[in-house]
């Protein structure tokens, strides 16, 4: 009872700090449960198309209670989707999501894999997204990551029979999976992948179906009648003091970028798969039935597993490291199995044992956050023997630069060695994602390393391997190097070393929005990423365009030090629009990168490096008003956009609106899925609507359609309906409505060069009141008119919209710029017009 209090004390910990970053140190209970899954030789691979696509329950429930090696192939990154922790979006929210999956399977004992297809967003059909994506390139990364991790079992979340019912990704992924099941063991089929790999052919293949893809429950028993099998996913695990589903609801939940985070549940649940493919099950109970499991599963395994079956049933909870003998004779013959797939998977996990059950520790420390290629770093050293057992640490090894330092040292129980060394970075690579280094397309990420096709990101160049003999044997134990401090309201945090560039530059605003032929200053700033740092900027601009001067010196002397310089770029008298791209020079070599830092508590802090640039645009743009109000909804740039168009933007915070501050904004803007996120405004909606009703002018956007009340002055319906192709044709309902004429005239070019979608959760419904202004639909769609209905209310105009300016602000789009300015503007036409009848 009291290990499994600690252990349960230990996972809070774990969930409620920003310890996701520290270093695993198991406990007794851990190190027996990781034995129990070291028997265990089976594996299950999980397919879905999305970050939170995947059933945590039946991941949890498979690594854990079964004990497979649990895989989760995720299609893409979830580039595409919203946001609602940051302002992060595309590539970066990939960055975030990718990382949230992996705190997933941290906790649910899974493993990750993606491919290369890119998130593009809504897609209402699979034709449409196999076509974006390449479907031979994410065919073939299935096919491969299905050749790697060997799964005996492969799961699917989705129906592959059913396309159109669902997001085309969805149904996507699940097809690709059927696919590959039927290529995957055929040499013909990406004999180029065989270069690294072997064909591997699965067992057999299941859809995790439930009721939910059925109109109810009774057409669901009556579809699935003798085709399903089922298990109680709720079980409780007494050695953590959890049960499966609070396991499950734990992983969820870092999915917080996405709104996942969520209570946890206990008590019985049951996961339904269906067979579709592979050998049929003997055993209707277990997936795995007709699939050797055990050690003798594999070439002289069995000498392996008769040691390794003794330790699970002998285990010491109290003094796991008696066991530290028979467990180093085992992982010797481990060493020596012919089949390498499963000797280096279970090398790999025995190394694990063994190093808990040792006690040791084992830390690489650099003293700075990250250095520069082919420079020198200092290393602080911790090792700790915290076992009777005799250890000798005979070398420790930097991979980086094959640099072997011996030491020699008897590591006495509980004596702490502590000792710095410098190692050199060499290397021309930084570490950055490694799908983001080089330029996609809009379906699909590049990626020239084959073996790191599939891999959730790419292992950390800067290792040191620790050479031991325990108890007369070798055993060689890498670590990363990492980052250690603390703060004081924060405590001990733990952060990856990373490797960056000598030189970044950074432009704040990644749209340069003109509105006249003014010339405008731009600021750049200049980071170090190592002392004394000197050179010279330039800014290349499209032709007719033109910049001052052409040059800038810039010196910095500290590392992580910042200066900003500043140049005159003038803009064409006409509309124009290309990109402005950050030269910066030292000695003879160029630097054109942006770095960008990811930090939030739940996960690892991210370094990303981007092309040093920014969109800019020349753009014939009026407006009327200049004073908003902005109430930030789920995290949007959109308040940068309008100042950047000369717009004064207050953001306003909920909870401070009564009924005498907001008249004296010329409009109030509130933010994308503001009344999904913030509760206040249920609260606050009555002065929103008096501010209306007294000659205002509220815009609001789309808010998803999960019974929110968005506080309209009269009947409005929400709904999923959407339009995801960007170059959907647009029909102007009421071409002489103000909104399309004060101040821009607006026509259907302006919805030329828009990106990712036209919009999304569109009303269906709505009163008399309401005016639509535009009408579109997806190809084979009815035509949708609520993306974008104004209502006269009292003296104000009341603007709902789903057109996703969320993303076409930010993009530079000028269409949506004038058609925004022009939402901003329908107030004043009034007023204009009032003055202008008294005159």
């Amino acid at each position: 009872m009291k290990n499994i209090f600690f252990f349960t004390l230990f996972l809070l910990l774990i969930f409620s700090t920003v310890s996701a970053q520290k270093p695993q140190k198991l406990t007794s209970n851990q190190i027996y449960e990781k034995i129990q899954k070291l028997n265990f030789l089976g594996t299950a691979l999980y397919i879905a198309a999305h970050p939170d696509d995947e059933n945590t329950r039946l991941i949890a429930y498979l690594a854990n209670n079964v004990k497979a090696r649990t895989g989760y192939l995720s299609i893409t990154r979830g580039d595409g989707g919203q946001n609602l922790i940051g302002p992060e979006i595309s590539e970066l929210l990939g960055v975030i999501r990718t990382e949230e999956l992996l705190a997933a399977r941290n906790i649910d004992g899974g493993e990750q894999f993606f491919t290369r297809a890119n998130d593009f967003g809504y897609s209402k059909h699979p034709d449409e997204t196999l076509k974006i994506w390449d479907k031979e390139k994410v065919l073939s990364d299935v096919v491969w990551v299905i050749r790697t991790f060997k799964p005996d079992v492969i799961i699917n979340r989705f129906n592959h029979k059913t396309p159109g019912s669902t997001h085309g990704h969805h149904t996507a992924s699940a097809m690709l999976s059927v696919e590959a099941f039927d290529k995957v063991g055929d040499t013909a089929q990406y004999s180029n992948q065989l270069n690294y790999t072997k064909v591997w052919q699965p067992k057999r293949l299941f859809f995790n179906t439930s009721s939910w893809f059925y109109k109810n429950q009774e057409d669901f028993d009556t579809a699935t009648i003798g085709k399903l099998t089922s298990f109680d996913v709720g079980v409780y695990y007494p050695l953590k003091g959890l049960s499966n589903n609070e396991l499950a609801s734990m992983a969820s939940s870092q999915h917080l970028c996405q709104g996942f985070g969520r209570v946890t549940t206990r008590g019985e649940q049951t996961e339904y798969v269906e067979f579709l493919k592979g050998d049929p099950l003997k055993d209707k109970n277990d997936i795995f039935s007709g699939i050797n499991t055990t050690w003798n599963r594999i070439n002289n395994g069995g000498e392996v597993g008769a040691i390794l079956y003794d330790i699970e049933e002998k285990f010491d909870f109290v003094n796991p490291s008696k066991h530290l003998p028979k467990l180093m004779e085992a992982y010797k013959m481990i060493e020596n199995l012919e089949d390498t797939y499963w000797r280096e998977i279970k090398e790999k996990q025995l190394k694990e044992i063994i190093e808990a059950s040792a006690g040791l520790y084992l830390e690489a420390s650099a003293t700075s956050a990250s250095g520069i290629p082919n420079s020198n770093i200092e290393v602080e050293f911790e090792v700790l023997n915290r076992s009777n057992a005799a250890i000798e640490l005979t070398s420790i090894t930097s991979t980086i630069d094959e640099k072997i330092l011996y030491k020699g040292l008897q590591l006495s129980q509980n004596k702490k060695v502590v000792f710095k060394e410098t190692i050199l970075l060499k290397t021309d690579e930084f570490s950055d994602p490694y799908w983001l280094k080089e330029q996609g397309t809009l379906g699909m990420y590049k990626v020239d390393n084959h073996q790191l096709i599939g891999q959730p990101e790419a292992s950390r160049a800067v290792k040191i391997d620790f050479n031991l003999i325990i108890n007369y044997m070798t055993i060689s134990i890498s670590k990363d190097v990492v980052v250690r401090y603390a703060e004081r309201d924060k405590g001990e945090i733990y952060e990856p070393f990373e490797i960056l560039p000598k030189i970044t530059t950074k432009i704040k605003d990644k749209v340069l929005i003109f509105s006249d032929s003014i010339p405008k200053k731009i600021g750049v700033e200049v980071r170090a990423g190592e002392n004394y740092v000197n050179g010279r900027l330039s800014l290349q601009v499209p032709e007719s365009w033109s910049v001052s001067p052409r040059e800038i010196a810039f010196s910095i002397e500290q590392k992580n030090d910042k200066k900003t310089v500043e140049f005159l770029v003038s803009p064409p008298k006409n509309e124009s629009e290309g990109k402005l791209k950050v030269i910066a020079t030292s000695g003879e070599k160029i630097y054109q990168k942006e770095l960008i830092e990811i930090n939030y508590n739940h996960i690892p802090k991210q370094a990303i490096l981007l092309n040093s640039e920014a969109k800019i645009v020349r753009l014939n743009i009026k407006k009327s008003g200049s004073y908003i109000g902005y109430i930030n909804g789920a995290g949007d740039a959109i308040p940068e956009s309008l100042r950047q168009i000369g717009y004064t933007v207050v953001e306003i915070n909920p909870s401070k609106i009564d009924e005498n501050n907001l008249q004296k904004f010329d409009a109030i803007v509130l933010g994308i899925r503001a009344y999904n996120v913030v509760d206040e405004l249920k609260f606050k909606q009555k002065f929103l609507l008096e501010y209306v009703e007294k000659g205002g002018n509220l815009i609001v956007q789309y808010n998803t359609d999960r019974g929110v009340d968005v506080g309209a002055p009269y009947s409005l319906g929400l709904s999923n309906d959407r339009v995801t192709d960007e170059f959907a044709e647009v029909e102007i309902i009421d071409e002489n409505h103000e909104i399309l004429n004060f101040p821009n005239k607006i026509t259907k070019d302006d919805f030329n060069g828009w990106v990712q979608e036209r919009g999304l959760y569109f009303p269906d419904s709505w009163s008399e009141e309401y005016s639509p202004i535009f009408s579109m639909n997806d190809k084979g769609e009815t035509a949708k008119t609520g993306s974008l209905l104004i209502a006269k209310y009292g003296k104000g105009n009341y603007i709902y919209t789903g057109l996703s300016f969320f993303r076409e602000l930010p993009a530079g789009v000028s269409g949506a710029y004038k058609l925004f300015a022009n939402m901003l503007s329908v107030q004043k036409r009034e007023i204009e017009i009032k003055e202008e009848i008294k005159e």
